[in-house]
């Protein structure tokens, strides 16, 4: 049977309008196995631990995927600093960040959970108490804002840093001005009596050298990268809170992978998590021998002389279960009951 040509034309157009409506997705969707570029912002420099492990996130990634998952990282701010990052994430301006829960905070308010003081007694209960609903709660949260956390990277404890005196006691703070890094994290500060300014990581050494804040609360690690024994003298080892940072990718971003890609970015981001865990506690001990050498002068507090600042610190408790309400006392219970 002879097929005019017109008619091959006809079918051959009819196929391809097929084709391309059944791959309308196409344009939020790459083609299976084509090589995708993730751009990942954050406000840590790249001497950072955390930095270090995205390297190896990026390196797992790539290597998991045949070279089609591609991490480029902005440490440093570069591209968002901590404090306008999440907006950026949310709206697709950047495709993957790595911030603390603290600027989560205030789009999940329950993520102030990891700054309520002294809830945590150690490293694995950290861990445990993401690992058995927390992380999972307020998970679910950030995806209902478009926002999908990779992992759960452990920051390690944060501690206090000052240029006034060396602090013992609750008492020692009154009259500091102390930087928080969030909101609990503030009201932490103005608990133990001292004053609490709110700016960004990248403008704390700025003040402290200008003498516009006493100190600030941070983890060893950041202080020791971020050079800032250079302009403190006195520091005090609390533990009093272990402030987690996401590794979060925009939604539609992870949604623009195909199974494969998502699979290798899913392990390699498991394999990092479980490598930040196991790391935390001797990063912060480095860390906090590596300022002593540095010359800042250290008072670790004893486990016999926490209860004062246990109690200093309780009211924070009482207006986390006051602002989240059942969520709040939900996961106070998760955190204090592993």
């Amino acid at each position: 049977m002879k097929i005019s040509k017109k008619f091959t034309a006809v079918a051959l157009i009819a196929a391809m309008a097929l084709i391309a409506g059944c791959g309308g997705s196409s344009e939020k969707k790459a083609a299976t196995g084509a090589k995708v570029t993730l751009k990942m912002a954050t406000a840590l420099p790249q001497s950072h631990p955390l930095v270090k492990a995205m390297d190896s996130l990026k390196e797992k990634a790539a290597a998991k995927s045949g070279g089609s998952v591609e991490i480029t990282i902005y440490p440093a701010g570069q591209l968002f600093n901590d404090k306008n990052m999440n907006d950026a994430l949310i709206s697709g301006g950047v495709d993957m960040g790595l911030n603390t829960v603290g600027r989560w905070a205030s789009i999940v308010p329950a993520m102030d959970i990891f700054d309520v003081p002294f809830i945590f007694p150690g490293y694995e209960k950290v861990d445990k108490s993401i690992d058995n609903g927390l992380g999972q709660k307020l998970g679910d949260e950030l995806l209902k804002k478009g926002v999908r956390p990779l992992l759960w990277a452990d920051y390690g404890f944060v501690q206090y840093a000052n240029n006034k005196k060396l602090a013992k006691t609750p008492a020692d703070f009154d009259g500091m001005k102390i930087r928080g890094y969030s909101k609990y994290s503030a009201e932490t500060i103005k608990a133990l009596g001292a004053s609490s300014v709110t700016m960004g990581a990248g403008e704390v050494y700025m003040a402290i050298q200008r003498g516009t804040i006493d100190g600030q609360s941070s983890g060893t690690t950041a202080m020791r990268d971020r050079k800032m024994y250079e302009v403190h003298k006195y520091l005090t080892v609390t533990n009093h809170a272990s402030p987690e940072f996401i590794v979060a990718i925009n939604d539609k971003s992870f949604n623009k992978l195909d199974d494969k890609q998502k699979k290798a970015l899913t392990e390699a981001a498991n394999e990092v998590q479980a490598d930040l865990r196991a790391n935390a506690k001797k990063e912060d001990l480095q860390a906090l021998e590596d300022l002593k050498a540095k010359g800042m002068e250290v008072y670790v507090v004893p486990e016999n002389e926490l209860q004062a600042w246990r109690d200093a610190t309780k009211p924070v408790w009482d207006l986390y279960v006051k602002e989240n309400g059942k969520v709040g006392q939900e996961l106070i219970d998760i955190c204090t009951k592993q």
